[in-house]
C-alpha cells in the first residue's frame, strides 16, 4: 500500500509541478499522468497477492494526493455529501436530539427546543439501545446516524433506557426539517453588557446576531460581548454580514486572493449596520478560524471592538466545493484572505514544505506590520492577536478521563434523577457536601490515566536510558515517581474547581438545555469578566482601541 501511495504522490508531483509549463505541454502532462495511474491500478487490482477493495484503494490515492497540498483540500464521496451538506447549512431531516458514544452506550447529550425529540419527551440522559427495533449494539455509528436521520416527514422510532424506570421506554417521532442555530444562546451577563455566542456561519448567521443585539439593547444592553471561541469558521459571506452590524455599508470586510482570476474578490458590507456606536468586545480562543478570524480582525482593523482571548487559529484559506461525477463533490482551497489593512493571517505555510513533509510554520522575522484605521499597530502570519492576551489552563488529566468515561455524565443523570428542580442556572452551583458526594460516588470506580508529568517522567526516564544517566539517577526518578502516584490519588480534591465547573454545567443543561450549560459557565468564565470589565471602563476601552 505504502508503495501504491508513493507512486502516486511521484505522479501528483509531477502534476503539481505543471503550473510553471507551456499549456499544451501541461495538458499532454496530465493526460500522460492520468493514463500511468489508470494503469498502475489494473495491474494491481489484477496480481496483487491479496484481494483489494477498488473504492477503497482509490481513495487512499486520492485523499493521500488531496492531503499533500493541505488538509483543507478534501474529495466528498456520494455517501458523505449528505453530512457535507449539513455542515454547510446547519440544517438535516431529523429529531432534533446530539447524542453521544460512552463506551458501548449511546446517550443523548443535547435536546433542541420546540423539536420532535423535546416535544415527544426524550431526556438528555437516556440510553439509545434500539433504532426501528433495530439493537444498535449491532450498527456501526455511522449507520446509526443514518438511521436517526432521514427524509422530512417520515417515521422513526426509539427505545431507550431512563435512570429510575425499570423497563426500556418506546418513543415515536416524525422527522422534521432541523436548523441548528448558530447562535445557541444570546442573554445579558451582567446589568448592562450583552452577551451573543456565535457557534457556526451557516445561512443566516449575520441575521441571527443582529436580531440577538436588538433584542439585548431593548433588555438595557449598553455594550455587547460577541463570544467566538471555539468557532471553526463557515460561509465567508455571513462573516461579512456579521461585520456589517457593526460598521457602516460600503466598507471592505475581506479581499480574496487566488490563481483564477474569479477568486480575487473584494467583500463589502451591503446594509445599513445596526450600531455603530455600541462598544464591543470580541472574544476568541486557539480554536476561532477562518470567518471567525475574518470577523476579529476586520472589527480590529477599523479599531471598532477590542479582541480578547488566546490568539486565534490561522486559517486564512477559502475553499470553493465542486461537483464531480457519481454525485461526489471536491472541496478546494482557491484563494487566501486578506482582512482590510491587508492581512494574511494564515499560519502555515503549505507550498514550502520540509523534506520530511512537515509543514513550516510563518516565521516571526518575515511577519508583515500593519496599521488599523487609528494607527494601532498589528501582523500577519499568524492568526490575530488579541489585544487582551488570557492564556487559558487546559483541562487536566483526571477531568478529562472523567468526562470521556462518561463519568460526569452518569453523575449528572443520576443528581437530575433526585433533584426535580434546581436554581436558575446563573445561580446554580454544586455545595462542597455534594460534590463530596460526587467523590465518594467515584470510590471503586476504574478510571485509570496518567498526568502530564507523569507521561513527561516517563519520557525522561527513556531519554536517561538512552544517555546512560539511568542507574546513576533511578533513585531520584523513583522518588519522583512515588510522590507524583501519590499525588494523583487527590486530584479529585486538587482539580475541584475544573471538575465542579464541568459537573454543573452538564446539571444544568438537564433543566435549561444549551442555555443552563452556558449560563452556569459564566461564574467560571475569565474571559467575559474581563470583557465585562473592559466594557464597563469607556476609559480603559477607548485607550485600547487608539479613541485617546
Amino acid at each position: 500500500m505504502k508503495k501504491r501511495i508513493a507512486v502516486l504522490l511521484i505522479v501528483v508531483a509531477g502534476v503539481a509541478g505543471l503550473s510553471f509549463t507551456p499549456p499544451a505541454e501541461r495538458y499532454f502532462e496530465i493526460a500522460k499522468n492520468l493514463d500511468i495511474f489508470a494503469s498502475l491500478f489494473k495491474e494491481v487490482n489484477a496480481l496483487y497477492v491479496d484481494e483489494v477493495n477498488p473504492n477503497q484503494l482509490v481513495r487512499t490515492g486520492i485523499d493521500a494526493m488531496l492531503n499533500s497540498l493541505d488538509p483543507y483540500t478534501n474529495y466528498i464521496p456520494e455517501d458523505e455529501v449528505e453530512d457535507y451538506r449539513t455542515m454547510n447549512t446547519g440544517q438535516y431531516g431529523g429529531i432534533g436530539a446530539l447524542t453521544r458514544e460512552i463506551g458501548s452506550r449511546t446517550v443523548v447529550t443535547m435536546l433542541y427546543e420546540g423539536y420532535p425529540a423535546y416535544k415527544n419527551g426524550l431526556k438528555i440522559g437516556d440510553e439509545v439501545i434500539k433504532l426501528n427495533d433495530i439493537e444498535l449494539s449491532k450498527v456501526s455509528r455511522q449507520e446509526a446516524e443514518q438511521l436517526m436521520r432521514g427524509q422530512v416527514g417520515t417515521p422513526v422510532k426509539l427505545t431507550v433506557k431512563r435512570t429510575g424506570v425499570a423497563e426500556p421506554i418506546s418513543i415515536e417521532f416524525k422527522r422534521e426539517k432541523i436548523k441548528m442555530n448558530n447562535v445557541p444562546y444570546f442573554g445579558m451577563v451582567s446589568n448592562e453588557v450583552g452577551y451573543v455566542q456565535l457557534s457556526d456561519f451557516t445561512p443566516e448567521a449575520g441575521k441571527e446576531v443582529r436580531n440577538g443585539v436588538i433584542a439585548l439593547k431593548e433588555k438595557g444592553a449598553k455594550s455587547i460581548i460577541i463570544d467566538l471561541r471555539g468557532n471553526p469558521g463557515g460561509l465567508l459571506f455571513e462573516a461579512v454580514n456579521v461585520c456589517n452590524i457593526f460598521i457602516p455599508k460600503g466598507k471592505k470586510v475581506v479581499d480574496t486572493k487566488g490563481k483564477v482570476e474569479d477568486s480575487n474578490i473584494t467583500y463589502e458590507t451591503l446594509n445599513v449596520p445596526t450600531d455603530l456606536d455600541i462598544p464591543v468586545a470580541v472574544l476568541i480562543s486557539r480554536g476561532s478560524a477562518s470567518a471567525s478570524e475574518i470577523v476579529a480582525g476586520t472589527l480590529q482593523d477599523y479599531d471598532r471592538a477590542v479582541i480578547i482571548g488566546e490568539k486565534s487559529f490561522g486559517k486564512g484559506l477559502v475553499q470553493l466545493s465542486r461537483p464531480l461525477s457519481y454525485n461526489s463533490q471536491v472541496k478546494i482551497t482557491t484563494a487566501k484572505y486578506y482582512t482590510p489593512t491587508g492581512r494574511c493571517i494564515q499560519v502555515l505555510d503549505y507550498s514550502h514544505r520540509r523534506q520530511d513533509g512537515s509543514v513550516i510554520s510563518v516565521p516571526d522575522s518575515v511577519k508583515k506590520a500593519f496599521k488599523t484605521a487609528k494607527g494601532r499597530t498589528v501582523y500577519d502570519g499568524g492568526g490575530i492577536d488579541p489585544d487582551i492576551k488570557i492564556e487559558n489552563s487546559d483541562a487536566s488529566a483526571i477531568t478529562q478521563v472523567l468526562y470521556l468515561n462518561g463519568f460526569i455524565f452518569d453523575f449528572a443523570t443520576q443528581y437530575a434523577y433526585k433533584h426535580p428542580t434546581i436554581a436558575n442556572a446563573k445561580d446554580f452551583s454544586l455545595t462542597d457536601a455534594e460534590y463530596q458526594e460526587f467523590v465518594t460516588w467515584m470510590q471503586g470506580k476504574n478510571y485509570n490515566y496518567r498526568s502530564l508529568a507523569e507521561v513527561q517522567l516517563t519520557s525522561l526516564i527513556e531519554e536517561a536510558k538512552r544517555e546512560r544517566y539511568y542507574t546513576e539517577l533511578k533513585p531520584q526518578l523513583d522518588q519522583i515517581n512515588a510522590r507524583l502516584t501519590e499525588k494523583r490519588k487527590h486530584d479529585l480534591i486538587t482539580f475541584k474547581d475544573q471538575i465542579k465547573m464541568v459537573l454543573e454545567e452538564d446539571i444544568a443543561s438537564r433543566y435549561y438545555l444549551e442555555r443552563g450549560s452556558v449560563e452556569t459557565g459564566f461564574k467560571y468564565d475569565s474571559e467575559v469578566k474581563k470583557a465585562i470589565e473592559v466594557l464597563n471602563n469607556k476609559a480603559q476601552y477607548n485607550k485600547i482601541l487608539g479613541n485617546q
